[in-house]
Parts: C-alpha cells; sequence; structure tokens
C-alpha cells in the first residue's frame, strides 16, 4: 500500500476534518473553560485566537518548508505537533499553558494543511485533481458540519478536556499512516524565505494582540497602540522583502493576476463571514437564548451542514456555467444569509434560524474545495504546497482578523461579559456589517474574474472540470 494513492486520500481528509472540529469545538466549550479555569475574556478568546492566529502566521514557511523538505516528513511533523499539543490541552489545568499548547497546536495545522494540498495535487493529476478536491471540500464540510454538535456531545459527557483529547486522538491515526504516503519536494532546491516568514508572522500576531486586547486594556493604551503600528510596519517590511527576493515564499507576481486575487478575495470574504459566528454564536445561544452546549451545537449544523453535500455540487455547476458565476453566486449567497441572521434574539428558536443559516451555508459549500482546486491550479506542481499555503494563508489570516475584530465589538458592547444587555445589539451590528463587506466584495470579485476569465489559460483544476476537456498548457509550463 506504500504510495498509493488511496492511503494520501484517507490521510489527508482525516487530518482536513480535525482543522475545523479543532477550531468549532474550542469555540462551543469556551464559556466551560473560562469558568472550570477561572480566566477572563481575553484570556479565554486565546484559545481560539491562539490557535488561528499562529495557523494563518505559519502557513507561507510551513508551505515553503514542505517543498523545500518533503510534503509527507512536513504533514508528519505537523500531525504529531497537533496531537501532542492536543492532549497537552487536554490536561492542562491553566489558562496560559492552555493558549500556549493552542497556540503551538496551531503551527502543526499549518504544517499538515499546506503539505497535505501538495500531496493531493501530486498524486491526483488532471481530472482526478478537481474530483479530490471536491472530496477535499467535503472533509471541510464534515469538520465544519458535525464539529458543533460533536464538541456539545462531549462537552456534555466529558467536560470540555474530550475536546481537544478527541482530535488529538484521531490525529494519532493519521500519524500512523504517515510512512505508507509518498514523498515529493521541489526539484530544485532552494532556500527559506526567513526574513518574510519572520515579518509576516509578526505582523499577524501583534494585530492579533491589539484587536483581543484593547477592549480589556483601552484602545489608547501605549502598547495596544504600538502594536498595531508595528503590525502595519511588520506587514510594509514584508511585501517590500517579497518583492526583492528571487524565490519568495508569498509569490506577489501572482497578485498582478486578476482573476487570482479573485479567488483569494472570495476565500477570504467567505470565512471572515463563517467563522466569526461559528466561535461567537454558540456564547450566544448557551447565555442569551439559553441552550445548553449540545443544542446550541446542534443548531449550528443548520449553518454548517450544506458544507457537507455542496462541495461536490459546485465542481459541477462550474461545468454548467463557469467558476467565475459560482465564484461569484457563492459570495452573494452568504451576504444574504448573514443580514437574513439578523432575525436572531433572546427568545429565538432554532428553528426560526434554519433559513438565514441554511443561506449562509449553502454560499460556503458551494465554493468549499472549488477555490483550493483553482488558486492551486495557478502554480506549477513543483510548487504546490506554496500555492496551497497562498489561499490557505488569505483565508486563515482573513479569519483570525474577522474573530479578533468581532470578538473585540462583542467583548466592547457586553463590558467584557459576552452576555445581555449588549450581546443581541452588539450580535446584530456584526452581522449587518459581515453583510454589507462581503456584498462590497461581491462587486469586486465580479470586476476581477469576469471578463477576462475567458481569455485567460484555464488552470489545471478548472480545467479537469470542462465538459468536454478543455486543451491547457501543461502545468509545468504555465506561466508565473
Amino acid at each position: 500500500m506504500r504510495n498509493h494513492p488511496a492511503v494520501v486520500l484517507v490521510a489527508v481528509l482525516l487530518s482536513t476534518i480535525l482543522l475545523p472540529v479543532s477550531l468549532t469545538g474550542a469555540s462551543v466549550a469556551l464559556p466551560d473553560i473560562g469558568r472550570d479555569l477561572d480566566a477572563g475574556l481575553a484570556a479565554v478568546q486565546w484559545v481560539v485566537n491562539g490557535y488561528n492566529a499562529t495557523f494563518a502566521a505559519c502557513m507561507l514557511a510551513a508551505g515553503a518548508l514542505a517543498d523545500l523538505f518533503g510534503r509527507r516528513l512536513l504533514f508528519a511533523v505537523g500531525v504529531a505537533l497537533y496531537a501532542g499539543c492536543g492532549l497537552a490541552g487536554a490536561f492542562a489545568t491553566d489558562i496560559v499553558l492552555l493558549d500556549l499548547a493552542r497556540a503551538l497546536a496551531g503551527v502543526g495545522a499549518a504544517a499538515a494543511a499546506t503539505s497535505a494540498g501538495g500531496l493531493l495535487a501530486e498524486s491526483f493529476p488532471g481530472r482526478a485533481r478537481a474530483r479530490v478536491f471536491g472530496l477535499f471540500g467535503t472533509a471541510l464540510g464534515v469538520g465544519l458540519a458535525f464539529g458543533p454538535s460533536v464538541a456539545g456531545l462531549l462537552i456534555e459527557g466529558f467536560g470540555w478536556r474530550a475536546v481537544f483529547a478527541g482530535p488529538a486522538l484521531l490525529a494519532l491515526v493519521v500519524l500512523g499512516l504517515t510512512p505508507l504516503l509518498p514523498e515529493s519536494r521541489q526539484p530544485h532546491p532552494g532556500r527559506i524565505d526567513w526574513l518574510g516568514a519572520v515579518t509576516f508572522t509578526g505582523a499577524l500576531l501583534l494585530g492579533i494582540v491589539g484587536f483581543v486586547q484593547g477592549p480589556e486594556t483601552g484602545w489608547t493604551d501605549p502598547a495596544i497602540v504600538l502594536a498595531f503600528v508595528g503590525s502595519v510596519l511588520l506587514l510594509a517590511a514584508f511585501v517590500r522583502v517579497e518583492r526583492r527576493r528571487p524565490d519568495p515564499m508569498f509569490d506577489l507576481a501572482l497578485l498582478v493576476r486578476p482573476r487570482f486575487v479573485g479567488i483569494l478575495l472570495a476565500a477570504a470574504t467567505i470565512v471572515a463571514v463563517l467563522v466569526p459566528l461559528l466561535v461567537y454564536l454558540p456564547s450566544y445561544l448557551t447565555t442569551v437564548v439559553g441552550l445548553g452546549p449540545g443544542a446550541a451545537g446542534a443548531t449550528l449544523i443548520l449553518l454548517t451542514a450544506p458544507t457537507l453535500v455542496l462541495p461536490l455540487l459546485g465542481a459541477a455547476l462550474v461545468r454548467r456555467v463557469g467558476a467565475p458565476v459560482v465564484i461569484v453566486t457563492s459570495v452573494a449567497v452568504v451576504a444574504v444569509g448573514a443580514a437574513w441572521t439578523t432575525v436572531i434574539g433572546p427568545d429565538s428558536a432554532p428553528l426560526s434560524l434554519a433559513a438565514p443559516l441554511l443561506t449562509m451555508g449553502v454560499g460556503v459549500g458551494l465554493s468549499m474545495g472549488l477555490l483550493d482546486g483553482l488558486a492551486i491550479g495557478s502554480v506549477e506542481p513543483a510548487r504546490a504546497a506554496t500555492g496551497a499555503a497562498m489561499i490557505n494563508t488569505a483565508r486563515l489570516a482573513s479569519e483570525t482578523v474577522a474573530i479578533a475584530v468581532v470578538g473585540a465589538v462583542l467583548a466592547t458592547t457586553t463590558g467584557g461579559r459576552l452576555a445581555d444587555p449588549g450581546f443581541t445589539g452588539g450580535l446584530h451590528a456584526v452581522l449587518w456589517t459581515m453583510a454589507g463587506v462581503a456584498l462590497l466584495a461581491v462587486g469586486v470579485i465580479t470586476l476581477l474574474v469576469r471578463d477576462r476569465a475567458a481569455a485567460a489559460p484555464p488552470s489545471p483544476a478548472l480545467a479537469a472540470t470542462s465538459d468536454p476537456p478543455v486543451a491547457a498548457a501543461p502545468p509545468g509550463e504555465r506561466p508565473r
């Protein structure tokens, strides 16, 4: 079974399920964690923000390392680190230790996720690539769809620690499969862009620190001001570093391609709406509406269930109407769902949220996996992991900043308690803002992907979904 594509698919899909489960499961557990460890809101928020921040910040470096030293190696290291930190978090007796374990788990998740995309692209060329990335999207959908409800059941049955122990044990199963995976790497040795990695990581982490700690210490506190200023300066330094390097880990040359930028913007916009709701809606449902953890997790299935079945439909729709139409429609539907979700209130019944949450989930599900395949198809196979890192970095950076910003808004409107009075009004303000930003993104994405789509060479992922087959240049000869 060594080097068999089926083993690659099983290992990658299992690891892919774990990542959203780790995020949504922790979100459902936040109220119990705060009570058990006697932690304030800012410290508890780092259970989610620490994981997401390091996940996003390490994506680019992890992709470059995977291409250079081997995707199987980085995948194994990432899964092992994720599993070990999950077990450490399950036994943590202090919020600082739990936050540290979660931050390190995010590093492991970044290594596993970027390597997984590269392993899939290497093992499944041509038409098979489109199909497996459809399954990749479905796996993400499984994690999103059942993560909150599984976490709620685990919390009610075994306590919040099971939310971290369960995924860690499954990660150990994935780790056992890694010796059977093929090794692949960039054929021409290169150098790691450490300066780029440091400046990007520092910029993202400082920005997150500012948003998370700002409501607690005050927005004018010198430390918060310095965090935001440092974030901007480091981001500018990162752009300068990447523009001057002959082999940058974030290929800024791709950003002159309108279609590629449109794909990144769509991915970033969708998760910026979805993920903050997955993080903070459970707290609203338990503290304001009065649901238990299990019922709150079950309610979120209304939002996440479409991601379980629609990724393959999204790939089929591309054959009928083209990728640009599917991309734009997905973001527009998410915007409508966000605005509709403002019907939520203290007296809301779970079924009253069915239509708006399902609507938002449809938009998310149609794009899941499709955007990844299109983005990875825009780079040559030798840097497939780096291509996966670019879209995942855009997605994770967007959702991490969105979680921090939404958390800052809700902490301000509720006085740091995440309870009414203030929680309902703050949540409504957040939802309307999300809807407006998503609608604005729809217009920009339409301009980026519309007219140029027919003239641009099709990516391998898109060509693989065309019927009849579309003639495409060999992936290795695609201009950068």
